[in-house]
Formats: structure tokens, sequence, C-alpha cells
């Protein structure tokens, strides 16, 4: 399996790109706010055990799909520099265990960007930050902004890219078909 690990912070567009590489790639999307989504119908969000078991049903549906020889699987992942350094660790030796190949794709675009992306129409869908202030306050709690420090990470600015430039950038460095 190949896993395309597209990560950023909220509102640089990673769902609307991994929509775009899906539909040049044939490749499945496993969006990271499904999980948040599903688990937090449950159990109240931002607590230990809330994180802690959000990690493992990622890990799990995702090493199950190398398992299951599934050819490609798009991930979008909001990586905190530091805090999330373990989690991806054990993700990239879980593919690897499977015979897979993790590809990393940082996106980022300029905070005025940011500031208007977060206020789009098609974040209601999920709960996902909307509101510039709530946005401001998480970038400013966590380092999102940062690679990746032990992976090679391929990092387009798509501030003034469309998603399907974004998309055919991605899939041509990559060389997928």
């Amino acid at each position: 399996m190949k896993l395309i690990f597209i990560y950023g912070p909220p509102a640089v567009g990673k769902l609307t790109v991994a929509k775009a590489l899906a539909k040049k790639t044939g490749y499945k999307i496993f969006h990271n706010q499904l999980t948040v989504d599903l688990i937090s119908s449950i159990i109240k969000s931002s607590t230990k055990s809330y994180f802690s078991f959000n990690d493992k049903i990622r890990i799990e549906l995702l090493e199950e799909a190398a398992k299951q020889k599934v050819r490609g699987v798009i991930f979008t992942f909001c990586y905190a520099y530091k805090t999330d350094d373990r989690w991806v660790k054990k993700l990239i030796s879980k593919i690897k265990k499977h015979n897979g190949k993790v590809n990393f794709v940082q996106l980022s675009c300029n905070e005025k960007e940011l500031s208007k992306r977060v206020k789009n129409i098609s974040r209601r869908k999920h709960a996902k930050i909307r509101e510039v202030n709530t946005l401001k306050k998480t970038l400013s709690k966590y380092d999102l902004l940062s690679p990746i420090p032990f992976v090679d990470s391929y990092t387009i600015d798509n501030t003034n890219l469309s998603a399907n430039k974004t998309a055919l950038k991605i899939k041509k460095h990559f060389k997928l078909k």
C-alpha cells in the first residue's frame, strides 16, 4: 500500500486536495476528521482517553488497509510538532511492516488565506474549526506549521494554487498512477 500522508494546519485545504488527488489516482481517502466526529459523539473530546482512542483507531484502520493490500490511501492529518512524533513513527512502522510506503506532503498557506478558508461553508459538515479566533488560539497553543522533522516531506504552499493543481504536483512528485 502507498499511503499519502497530507498534513498541515486547519483550513489549509487537506481534504480538498485529498479529494482532487483521489480523483486522479483512485486512492481511498481517510479524512482525519471522521474519527474525530465518531469518537466525540460518545467520548468527551480533548480528554486523555479521547486522544488515546482516536490514535488507536487511526493506526489500526491504516494498518488493516496495508494488510489488505489496498493500493493507495490518502490520509489527512493536523500534525502538532513533537506532540505527534511518537504516533507518526508508530504509523510508519505499521505500514512498513506490511511492505507499504508512506509519502509525506506538508501543505501551507499564508495566515490571511487560512483566515479566509476557515470560514468556508464546507467545514460545517464536520466538527472543524470555523472561526478565525479559534484558529488563532489553536495555532498559538500548538505548533501546527512545522514540518515533521524525521521524514522527508514534499512541502507545497497552496496559497495561490487550486486543489487540482496541488494534487497534480503531488501526483507528479511521487510518480503516482
